[in-house]
């Protein structure tokens, strides 16, 4: 068995939850996480202050997969990475 974890963008987990479904995963927990990366976060005022917003929201998927679904599950993945 393999766990397979994926941090995308919160509009794009429908998207994902729907190509999971359809390769027959049947299963998975999802988080609410905070990070940062290639988007380095924005800057802020508020009540007359600015601030910088590092961490931004993030959705963590995670998903349990025998051995015989990992290649399908990892292929999916990668060919979809661009588009989540």
């Amino acid at each position: 068995m393999k766990k397979i974890e994926a941090i995308i963008k919160p509009f794009k987990l429908e998207d994902v939850k729907e190509a999971l479904s359809a390769l027959g995963v049947e299963g998975m927990t999802v988080s609410e996480v905070k990070g940062f990366g290639r988007q380095k976060g924005h800057t802020e005022i508020y009540r007359g202050s600015e601030y910088t917003v590092d961490f931004l929201p993030k959705i963590k998927i995670e998903v349990v997969l025998g051995d015989g679904e990992v290649s399908r599950g990892s292929g999916q993945s990668s060919q979809d990475r661009e588009n989540w």
